[in-house]
């Protein structure tokens, strides 16, 4: 009713066309103002024409349709869409369907329904979870790799149509796939065919994560978020954000979807964070060693330094291969190391040749 109203039109999905009828006369009973017509695949093409044609030249104020709508069309004035039974569709599928609204300057409204008695499978909710978690431009990418965790992506040598991508991730597993790719191009005696590969496909160098260890309590508690599996997926999203503004907006959507964050939630936002800029500033950890916060630099192969350090101000010691912050020197020692990490990062360490310099520590 608010969308005919406003002069604007929608669409109404029923995915079953042997009850479709039975859904119009329901949906008659409910409005009986608004115009409703009816369309699927297996009406005569002149009939679906029709109802096309009257919808989109306004005639008609609901399109009841089968997810025959989910690609292709673009009406600008229909912006409600309403999925009967979203949980049965694919995600691809809710996705293309959702993209049917929101095509104008007009505020766009998405409503997915399961049955009120009969219970969607884990993997249906996980499908309405993941959509609607990723409701910012440019999500398509996000919800495809999700997909693509959820359904399995097969063995990449292999004639099976499995494997284990959907326990780790699909980001980390393409990190494991690339160090496993470095390692053999290292051996000698490689197979040229390997090198050759490797150069048509130009594979980058994928650093190792951070480690971030530092002495305050992280997690999402069982009282926050009672669901285990969903505490596993926002688990999995929450490590693979890279950037600020990401995870910004994963803090909107814990307080949105869960209230006001714990302490330790956002403990675990602050060791994002921290790790965000650590790789950012070349570090290989961020952990503690009795009253310090120690900022390591990766070491070379030989087990020496692979940095020249510079002081990076006050309350900052230089060790060997590694920034030392005292934290009984400041009165909030977590903003201390943001701010120690914002300067490493300004005066990055010099990277040394083949000579080993000495560093003195302040």
């Amino acid at each position: 009713m608010r969308e005919i109203e406003r002069g604007g039109q929608v669409f109404f999905v029923h995915n079953r066309v042997r009850t479709i009828r039975a859904m119009e006369r329901h949906l008659n009973k409910l409005v009986p103002e608004a115009r409703i017509g009816v369309g699927h695949g297996q009406m005569p093409e002149r009939a679906l024409e029709l109802v096309m044609r009257q919808f989109t030249s306004g005639d008609i104020d609901v399109l009841l349709c089968t997810s025959i709508i989910e690609s292709g069309l673009d009406i600008p004035n229909a912006n409600t869409l309403i999925v009967d039974r979203g949980d049965t569709f694919g995600l691809a599928q809710l996705y293309q369907l959702r993209g049917r609204v929101g095509r104008s300057a007009q505020r766009a409204h998405a409503y997915f329904f399961r049955h009120r008695k009969r219970a969607p499978t884990p993997e249906g909710v996980e499908r309405l979870e993941t959509l609607a978690a990723n409701t910012q431009l440019g999500s398509g990418y996000s919800i495809a790799m999700r997909d693509l965790e959820m359904r399995g992506a097969g063995e990449l040598l292999g004639t099976q149509q499995h494997g284990n991508i959907a326990s780790v991730g699909f980001h980390l597993y393409t990190q494991l796939l690339g160090q496993a790719v470095r390692g053999l191009k290292q051996k000698e005696g490689t197979l040229t065919s390997m090198q050759d590969l490797n150069e048509k496909l130009n594979l980058r160098e994928i650093s190792l994560p951070v480690i971030v260890d530092l002495p305050i309590p992280v997690g999402i508690p069982v009282d926050y978020i009672l669901d285990k599996n969903l505490r596993l997926r926002l688990y999995r999203r929450l490590a693979n954000l890279t950037e600020a503004d990401e995870l910004e907006s994963m803090r909107d959507e814990f307080t949105d979807r869960f209230g006001s964050p714990p302490n330790v939630v956002e403990n675990l936002f602050y060791q994002l964070e921290v790790k965000r800029k650590a790789t950012l500033a070349g570090l290989a950890s961020v952990t503690t060693e009795g009253n310090q916060i120690v900022f390591k630099f990766p070491l070379a192969a030989n087990g020496r330094s692979t940095v020249q350090l510079h002081p990076v101000g006050r309350g900052v010691r230089i060790g060997k291969n590694s920034y030392r912050l005292l934290m009984s020197e400041h009165e909030d020692w977590m903003e201390a190391v943001l701010d120690v990490l914002d300067r490493i990062k300004q005066q990055p360490a010099q990277r040394k040749k083949d000579t080993v310099v000495k560093t003195l520590s302040s």
